[in-house]
């Protein structure tokens, strides 16, 4: 049975880039009958935001019971009630008071600011494994990496030093470890854990201040994927336009930098390798389609804008595989990069959810699901979840999107706009395809526990799944092209 890890950011949460104290962060878990199990406080010396506190949950030890992994500092408080490391420590910057320069052209004195109150540049912080039965911590130990020189990520604000990402990965192609990451702008730090259910080691750490890793610094997203892309049983991890090896080492660098926007899956019915379709912010790249397992480039869209959005699903069955579509793609696009559907106008490009009873998928943005009619090139509402919101402003995400209740099709996890319940939506559209559950595929199934790191990214599979499929189960009879 499964339940629900929630993560709370208060009202007064800021990203990275913004001053100001915050609340704390609450992490809960409630049975699907809406009891509440317990509750974790991450305390004051944890600040609150998106790029801040990434949770990983997931059976580590293969004891069939989930745990959870994050970052904790001095005064985190677990679920038994117990504190972690030093209960009186605060380390969040009071402020300085600075004047600004006096922009030329300006007739104005500039009045004088506060900056940096809130901000944390210094103390301990923690990678501890919380039971997920209890709440309670069962070992922490130093965070990888810690902080240190704050220069050393690209700033003295702790903007660059304190954005994180984190993953669920089998490196060995047997046994799940947690990859716990700093850093994506400058310097990138990956660090895997593994957890026997005693005990958390550190199997190995890739920095890219190491030498030879050079090449892989500045090249991380809001967001990252998990798949075994070269075909050796073991996971690599795509780390927006870089990927690390199982072993820890680098793979390979497209040296495109970072993007807001990233997904993996298999495109081509025809060709079984798996690609990636990315966006980029650096106002030259613009959207890439790419082998995953080599980074050679497939078909790309430069743009000298921040492209800062870009969605992968197939929407259409009169074109082979996936569409692709992003801010600057001039409409939608098939696996060739050929322009199929250049005119169609308010293409949700945030989620998307496989809800009705075909093999195509609709698209998930705020609380509606839409369906795109490939005859006229237009996006019409399918469902509107009354009374709910979504989640990170304009990315307008659901709490959680994915196949949790067990047949193919997906279910979508919304709060409640007054923040007094969670919903859990379920498609009751008939359908006359039978499947296995997705959670049967580890690519899949790490997409979902991924799925809240950053900027969220939908689920999808390691296969092909779409109208393209062959040997899908229809009514009693089966269906081949």
């Amino acid at each position: 049975e499964y339940e629900i890890i929630l993560k709370w950011d208060p009202s007064n949460s800021h990203d990275n880039a913004h001053d100001g104290y915050t609340g704390e962060v609450l992490i809960d878990c409630y049975r699907l009958n809406g009891e509440q199990l317990w509750r974790i406080n991450l305390g004051k010396n944890i600040r609150a935001g998106a790029h801040y506190t990434q949770f990983m949950v997931y059976d580590l030890d293969n004891d069939g019971k989930a745990e959870v992994v994050m970052r904790t500092a001095d005064g985190s408080i677990d679920g038994k009630g117990n504190i972690i490391g030093d209960a009186t420590a605060d380390y969040r910057e009071p402020g300085e008071m600075y004047t600004p320069r006096k922009r030329k052209g300006d007739t104005r004195t500039p009045e004088p600011r506060l900056r940096n109150q809130g901000r944390i540049f210094k103390g301990k912080e923690y990678l501890t494994v919380f039971s997920g039965m209890t709440g309670e911590a069962l070992q922490s130990i130093d965070y990888i990496p810690q902080r240190n020189e704050l220069r050393g990520w690209g700033d003295n604000r702790a903007n660059r030093s304190d954005r994180f990402l984190a993953c669920i990965a089998y490196l060995d192609g047997i046994h799940p470890s947690v990859v716990m990451c700093r850093g994506y702008y400058t310097r990138t730090v990956l660090a895997a854990f593994n957890w026997d259910g005693k005990n958390l080691t550190n199997s190995w750490t890739f920095d890219t201040n190491e030498p030879g890793n050079e090449n892989f610094a500045g090249q991380g997203n809001h967001n990252l994927r998990v798949a075994d892309i070269d075909g050796d049983g073991c996971d690599e991890i795509v780390y927006g336009s870089m990927t690390v090896d199982h072993n820890g080492k680098g793979l390979y660098s497209t040296g495109m930098g970072h993007g807001d926007a990233l997904h993996l899956t298999q495109f081509d019915p025809s060709n079984p390798r798996l690609q990636i379709w990315a966006c980029h912010e650096n106002k030259k790249d613009g959207s890439t389609f790419r082998d995953a397992a080599t980074g050679k480039v497939i078909f790309q869209l430069p743009h000298h804008t921040d492209v800062g959005r870009c969605m992968a699903a197939d929407i259409a069955p009169t074109h082979p595989g996936v569409e692709m579509w992003s801010a600057r793609s001039e409409g939608i696009r098939n696996i060739k990069g050929e322009i199929v559907a250049p005119k169609v106008k308010k293409l949700p490009m945030n989620m998307a959810v496989w809800w009705d009873g075909d093999l195509l998928r609709e698209m998930l943005d705020k609380n509606i699901i839409s369906k795109y009619n490939w005859r006229v090139e237009t996006c019409t509402p399918l469902v509107t979840f009354e009374g709910t919101a979504g989640n990170n402003g304009t990315k307008s995400n659901p709490c959680l999107q994915g196949d949790i209740i067990g047949d193919w099709r997906e279910e979508v996890l919304l709060r409640t706009t007054d923040n007094t319940a969670l919903r859990l939506y379920v498609s009751t559209v008939p359908t006359e395809y039978r499947f296995h559950t997705f959670l049967e595929d580890p690519v899949y199934r790490i997409s979902i526990a991924t799925q809240n790191v950053g900027y969220n990214q939908p689920t999808q599979p390691g296969f092909y799944f779409g109208p393209d499929l062959k040997g899908v189960f229809r009514g009693y009879r089966l269906k081949q092209k």
